[in-house]
Order: structure tokens, then C-alpha cells, then sequence
């Protein structure tokens, strides 16, 4: 049996955004102070006995974050094109997020960020 280890980190970021084309109030101007929920697998740990160091995933998601950090989302990119609804923004973090820390030993398994205290969305890919 391989053995699996999933290490997660939250992190936070505060941004604004209105979603184009929506038929109700949130086509309007408004903010979030979104949380965002990285895990990452392992399915081998290194020398020390870690799959992946949590300052590197935190590092990661703090930079992919203040990217976004106290902007109006439609006018950064890739979300002056696409709506930057929690699913689009779960995704470019999942995206991002590869990018900068998979390899042959981990890889970004999901990404959840919540909107609000009670609303939430995972992402992950197959």
C-alpha cells in the first residue's frame, strides 16, 4: 500500500469583485475577506521526514494571494476575462499553485476557498 500524507494550510486574502452577467445584487461592486484552504499530498517524505516544509505551501499561497490581495478582481488578470467567481478563483489558485510546488515527491490535490464563514467551494482535479 503507498502510503499518503495530505498537509493543508490556510491562508487569507481581501479583495473585491462583481460578477458580470449575474442576475442578482452580486453584479454589484462588493468585497470578501476570502480563506483559502491548500492541501497537498505526499506520497514520500524527504531526509528530515517531511512531505513538504508548511512555510513553503504557506509561501506559495501568500504569494498566488497577493496577487489578488486588495484589488478589484475584474481588472487582474485572467478575471478581466473570466468571472471571478469563487469557482474561476479556486481554480487559478489550484493552477498557480502546481506551478510553483509540484514535483515527482507532492502536488497540490485541493484548493477550497471559502467566501464566507458558511460558503464554500473544493477544487480539484482528476
Amino acid at each position: 500500500m503507498t502510503p499518503r500524507y495530505t498537509l493543508k494550510v490556510l491562508t487569507e486574502f481581501a479583495s473585491a469583485h462583481s460578477l458580470r452577467d449575474y442576475p442578482g445584487d452580486c453584479r454589484r461592486l462588493h468585497g470578501h475577506n476570502w480563506k483559502v484552504e491548500v492541501e497537498v499530498v505526499a506520497h514520500a517524505l524527504d531526509s528530515v521526514g517531511m512531505g513538504i516544509d508548511f512555510k513553503v505551501i504557506k509561501r506559495a499561497a501568500a504569494e498566488v494571494g497577493d496577487r489578488l490581495d486588495h484589488h478589484y478582481l475584474n481588472e487582474v488578470e485572467p478575471f478581466d476575462r473570466i468571472n471571478p467567481t469563487a469557482e474561476n478563483l479556486a481554480a487559478y489558485f489550484f493552477q498557480e499553485l502546481a506551478t510553483l510546488i509540484n514535483d515527482d515527491r507532492v502536488k497540490i490535490s485541493a484548493v477550497t476557498l471559502w467566501e464566507t464563514d458558511r460558503a464554500s467551494v473544493r477544487y480539484t482535479e482528476d
